[in-house]
């Protein structure tokens, strides 16, 4: 997929995409962020952290977006996070045409009470499921994500790919958002994902 250069340790400043436009700004009538040469959305079958199963491949007919965060990370995650719960408030009836994931890069302190508080904080209950795992089966889905992951034991910090990606209603990754993407920038990209399939 992409973005080896977007691993950052959530803590430091991320790396942005250039040829995005600048975080708050909508440009245009495409897509807001970095456009890729659509390929199917890996396979994505987790428990989410009220212990539901959820899967990728039953959320076919909606815009998907889905992002790789950690409960404990002291900056970039939770702005994701709140952003995302932002545009999904914002986008009205548009929103039962939307799902929203967010998947642990931090299988062992990532417990359904603190994603639970985590997503409280930031006014995202009930806008995302957020997927949780061993850190076994949580490995496979980074590799097949092709999302970096860096653990210091001696740090809190978790060095990951601080991104989100956007995927068309057919299953198709289609463009993937730096961490300081904006919310107007979901609202105005989900309905292009929702009707706007690219030639791969």
């Amino acid at each position: 997929m992409v973005l080896g250069a977007c691993l950052a340790a959530c803590g430091a400043s991320t790396a942005t995409n250039t040829d995005a436009p600048p975080p708050g700004q909508v440009v245009g009538k495409g897509l807001q962020g970095l456009i890729l040469k659509q390929k199917p959305a890996p396979a994505l079958k987790l428990r989410n952290y009220t212990g539901h199963r959820v899967s990728l491949s039953t959320m076919r007919g909606k815009a998907v977006l889905v992002t790789f965060v950690y409960t404990h990370c002291p900056n970039v995650c939770p702005l994701i996070v709140s952003n995302l719960a932002a545009a999904y408030h914002r986008l009205g009836p548009l929103d039962r045409e939307v799902s929203i994931v967010a998947v642990t890069v931090d299988p062992r302190r990532d417990s359904p009470s603190a994603v639970r508080s985590f997503l409280a904080a930031r006014d995202a209950n009930g806008t995302m499921d957020y997927l949780l795992g061993s850190l076994k089966q949580m490995r496979r889905v980074w590799k097949a994500w092709d999302v970096g992951v860096s653990v210091d034991t001696k740090s809190p910090i978790v060095g990951h790919s601080a991104i989100v990606y956007g995927i068309t209603a057919s299953g198709r990754v289609a463009v993937v958002y730096p961490s300081n993407f904006s919310p107007a920038q979901i609202v105005h990209d989900v309905p292009l994902l929702l009707r706007l399939d690219y030639e791969s």
